[in-house]
């Protein structure tokens, strides 16, 4: 179990994922050493990493798809796993509800999407059927949601090392930023010296493409760590079919909401997808009964709980921690 300080530290981190150690010490008001040692426990036990979020446009020509698979009796877990090592699927987790395997899955371009989504995956042993759902936009993910756990001192401590983006152009990225891309992808943290070793640049001209990435938005650093570590022990897609002229609304207030991990509007049968995390079953119920009711247009919603994650951007997951193979 994660202790209060624990937590503390990730809703830190969340606020400003590469904050100084000694900034983060300031806000928690404790000292240095212990955020270091606090950080680097977390990380070694496989329960926390600070990932880079890249914009869509920056890693592929297309929108991800949310894609529902129904599998023979007996065949969800194989199924799952075999799925999970598809380098296109961000999100691959046995579910029940709707369908028996849910993946989010980003093509590198729209001409791969025909292959993978009609052939690749319907080939895999045990796979019955198979529905997909285009992303046209997302107004809120995963590097937004929050535990609400800090002062506004503390935040405003935090937010100091904020970088807030002020556009980009994915057109006009470089090589050396392509390769930065990659390098932050893995680590959110990464420092000027270790990016320069790496792209065997100095560590000035390191530091100023790494803030300049950021700026843009081209990757949004971000905390990664299961919700169940957190507390929040039952995760849920939730597909809702919504008339034309309510979509943008409902969106935008299921963006707002606490559960939300990833909200988004989808091009299918369903018109915005709700990926949340709630704390137990009653949670989960007050928001399907009471907080989703006052929402205009809702004609129908389908649910799948995530009964295993296996793969949650493109990190593999066992037992609510990173596989050792994979960290």
């Amino acid at each position: 179990m994660l202790t209060e300080p624990d937590l503390d530290l990730i809703a830190a981190l969340q606020i400003a994922p590469r904050a100084s150690v000694a900034t983060l010490a300031e806000a928690l008001d404790v000292s240095a050493s212990t955020v270091g040692r606090r950080l680097i426990r977390l990380e070694e036990q496989r329960i926390l990493r600070v990932i880079g979020q890249v914009e869509w446009t920056a890693r592929a020509r297309g929108n991800p798809r949310h894609v529902w698979v129904t599998t023979e009796p007996g065949a969800s877990g194989s199924a799952a796993k075999a799925l999970a090592r598809f380098p296109e699927v961000q999100l691959a987790a046995e579910t029940a509800g709707r369908s028996d395997v849910y993946l989010a899955v980003h093509v590198p371009d729209r001409a791969e999407a025909r292959e993978l989504l009609a052939e690749r995956i319907p080939g895999v042993p045990g796979v019955a059927g198979t529905h997909s759902e285009l992303v046209l936009r997302a107004p809120t993910r995963a590097d937004s949601w929050r535990l609400h756990r800090l002062s506004e001192d503390q935040q405003r401590i935090l937010s100091c090392e904020q970088i807030v983006p002020d556009g980009f152009d994915a057109d006009a990225v470089g090589p050396d930023e392509r390769r930065l891309i990659g390098l932050l992808a893995a680590n959110g943290r990464i420092t000027a010296a270790e990016a320069g070793r790496s792209l065997g640049l100095s560590q000035s001209t390191a530091y100023r493409l790494i803030q300049s990435t950021l700026r843009r938005g081209l990757v949004r650093p971000r905390v990664e760590v299961e919700p169940a570590q957190l507390g929040y022990e039952l995760e849920a897609v939730i597909a809702l079919t919504i008339t034309p002229g309510a979509i943008q609304a409902v969106a935008g207030e299921l963006a707002r909401h606490p559960s939300a991990r990833y909200v988004s509007i989808v091009a299918g049968t369903a018109s915005v997808i709700h990926q949340g995390v709630f704390r137990n079953e009653d949670e989960m119920a007050d928001f399907l009964t009471r907080d989703l009711a006052p929402l205009p247009g809702i004609t129908a919603l389908q649910v799948s709980v995530v009964l295993r994650m296996l793969r949650r951007y493109w990190l593999y997951r066992e037992d609510g921690r990173f596989a050792p193979d994979h960290t």
